[in-house]
């Protein structure tokens, strides 16, 4: 390849990395509490933070949790089935070769957070791409957000 075409490609992985490393974060971050269930009460122990049922949400159906209300209406209008008995059956003993996944998930969730934080501080180091670098990383938080509270 030329040289200016890999400057180019450069400058694309770039801002897009910009742009999505917070959407990174939230979902490696989100997707390592999943793993572990810490968004149901069983999983956590008891009832979960709202921060980790609000990313769960996000992270699974892309909207903002429902409220108790709304969810009460929901439920009520499923009807009982026996899938939906089965599912309240109590949990099988995990296996260890599940605990090794689930602890490969987590090491590759923090992975990904780190790798993004790096990227955004070497991208916010470089002069001559600052402030467009300051812009893409706004409106990747921005973009998000706006979205979620449409």
């Amino acid at each position: 390849m030329k040289a200016q075409t890999l400057r180019s490609l450069r400058q694309l992985h770039h801002y897009v990395g910009v742009l999505f490393a917070p959407l990174i974060i939230l979902f490696a971050l989100s997707g390592a509490f999943q793993t572990f269930r810490w968004q149901q009460e069983s999983g956590y122990g008891g009832p979960p933070p709202r921060w980790i049922v609000w990313m769960a949400s996000v992270h699974i159906d892309q909207a903002r949790p429902k409220s108790e209300k709304t969810e009460a209406k929901d439920q009520a209008k499923q009807p009982v089935t026996a899938k939906s008995v089965e599912g309240k059956k109590k949990p099988k003993k995990k296996s260890p070769s599940t605990l090794a996944l689930k602890a490969f998930v987590a090491l590759a969730a923090v992975g990904l957070i780190l790798s993004s934080v790096l990227g955004i501080i070497i991208a916010l180091n470089n002069r001559a791409t600052r402030r467009i670098s300051l812009l893409m990383l706004g409106a990747g938080i921005a973009l998000p957000v706006t979205l979620i509270l449409l």
